[in-house]
């Protein structure tokens, strides 16, 4: 027993601040209802945080929340749990899982260091440079976890030193994770936070007696404008800092090379299988560019991952074992949520209380309200996943810009984009998360290299906002 309630204790104390805050009177501004969904969100960051009990059961506990406390009918969320990003982020890891499936590690890495050559340096910017373009298509986790084999072939096969592996893991994992977290920031399926905010773009400014209002439907491609130059920016930058950062004795990986060209070989020339496989992604993509303004991105992803179930190039077993079902309640109750904070009214009351201490700072309009979210967005996603971050804060910082006629598109981009800067901690994102797993990276290497790399994507966002967002008209 005393073993459960200290391994427990997080959830309990959560439990007793919500029952706190329910018996104090509603504060001035806020309607009972909002009051109720504030309890649940603060009890629901609270275990994002602090995990005592499994994330989809958080999900599970806002699903009843809404039911129990808010009075709401279970059949009405339920609707609302089911939206076009969540078939997106279903569809999503189910393409991740078939991927994985064709085992194309070694073959990927000997492509590599075809075009970059055997210099370490050129290696890892060759690794961030595919790592960053893949997961700006297909999200971070899944790059991660195909690069990861990557980078470990080359590590091991380049020297039998321990410390001169770590000193190059380090390097090499930092260009795999850090690559992958920036990328995701480019289009609508580089990461479920984008899908996220896309929704509530859509419906947070949605009246139905006033359709002039529906004015923020942002399409993957408008998203590739958008952000795609800043992920541009940061990836060179990026190299430089993990260089001057983390340097390594083994710079020429000649052998490692000769190495791994042996070993491809003895597994001979791609099959159809995989040509199949390539082809399958690269269509799935074409739909997300050119059709998922029509018919959503959600059933592009769906109807490539049916592609491959029919081609028979991953089975329904390695897809219901794969895919981490739970992700996808989190995801669909965070968002079901934030709903509930925008109707109730509660995201426009703590917007006001978030203004309300930023005036006096003169960050309550224009570039000092975007770096104010900036930071608050930041803070959050070290703390949590970043689309839980996004879920919980999105209501709120879209409220602000409709309080202060900032214009909620900035805002909402800003948001999602922070929302990567996730470098200070193993658990920030799910790509530092798989390589960290390698057992290579310590949690200090993380605070070593994140301070530089948040002021670097700091002063990128901002100058975006402020020289490339008003010339595309955003």
């Amino acid at each position: 027993m005393i073993h459960y309630l200290r391994e427990k204790r997080w959830f309990f104390f959560t439990l007793a601040i919500q029952a706190a805050m329910m018996l104090l009177p509603a504060p001035e501004g806020v309607t009972p209802e909002g009051w109720r969904v504030l309890v649940m969100t603060v009890g629901a960051t609270i275990l994002f945080i602090t995990e005592p009990i499994p994330l989809p059961a958080v999900a599970l506990l806002i699903i009843l929340g809404q039911v129990f406390l808010l009075g709401l009918d279970s059949s009405l969320v339920a609707k609302s749990l089911m939206k076009d990003s969540v078939l997106f982020i279903m569809g999503s890891l189910m393409l991740a899982v078939a991927l994985v499936k064709q085992k194309l590690d070694k073959r990927l890495a000997l492509l590599i260091v075809s075009v970059t050559g055997n210099n370490a340096y050129s290696i890892a910017f060759g690794l961030s440079i595919f790592s960053g373009l893949l997961a700006s298509f297909i999200g971070e986790h899944t790059v991660a976890a195909m690069m990861l084999p990557v980078a470990l072939s080359l590590i091991q096969l380049a020297t039998d030193d321990e410390n001169q592996r770590r000193a190059l893991a380090v390097l090499f994992l930092f260009s795999i994770s850090y690559a992958c977290a920036m990328a995701g920031i480019g289009t609508p399926s580089g990461g479920a936070r984008n899908a996220i905010m896309i929704d509530y773009l859509r419906d947070f400014f949605y009246a139905p007696d006033d359709p002039a209002t529906y004015g923020y439907s942002v399409s993957y491609l408008h998203w590739m404008i958008y952000a795609y130059p800043i992920f541009l920016i940061q990836l060179p930058l990026m190299h430089v800092i993990l260089r001057f950062t983390f340097k390594t004795d083994v710079t020429n990986l000649g052998s490692a090379v000769d190495q791994l060209k042996e070993q491809v070989g003895s597994e001979g020339a791609l099959t159809g299988r995989h040509y199949v496989a390539i082809f399958l992604f690269l269509l799935t993509l074409v739909g997300w560019v050119g059709f998922s303004s029509k018919v959503g991105m959600g059933t592009i992803a769906l109807l490539g991952a049916v592609l491959f179930l029919v081609t028979g190039l991953v089975r329904w077993q390695d897809l219901n074992s794969g895919v981490n079902w739970g992700v996808v309640l989190l995801y669909a109750a965070a968002i079901s949520l934030g709903v509930q904070m925008r109707d109730t009214g509660a995201a426009a009351w703590v917007a006001g209380m978030f203004m309300d201490g930023l005036a006096p700072l003169g960050m309550d309009s224009g570039l000092g309200l975007l770096a104010a979210v900036m930071l608050l967005t930041t803070f959050i996603t070290n703390t949590m996943s970043n689309g839980a971050a996004v879920a919980v804060l999105g209501p709120i910082v879209l409220a602000i810009a409709m309080g202060t006629e900032t214009n909620p598109l900035a805002v909402g981009m800003v948001t999602a984009i922070s929302s990567a800067f996730a470098y200070f901690t193993v658990i920030g994102t799910p790509a530092s998360t798989i390589v960290y797993s390698s057992g290579y990276l310590r949690p200090s290497d993380f605070m070593k290299v994140g301070w530089r790399m948040a002021l670097m994507s700091f002063i990128v966002l901002l100058a975006a906002s402020k020289l490339y967002w008003p010339l595309i008209g955003l």
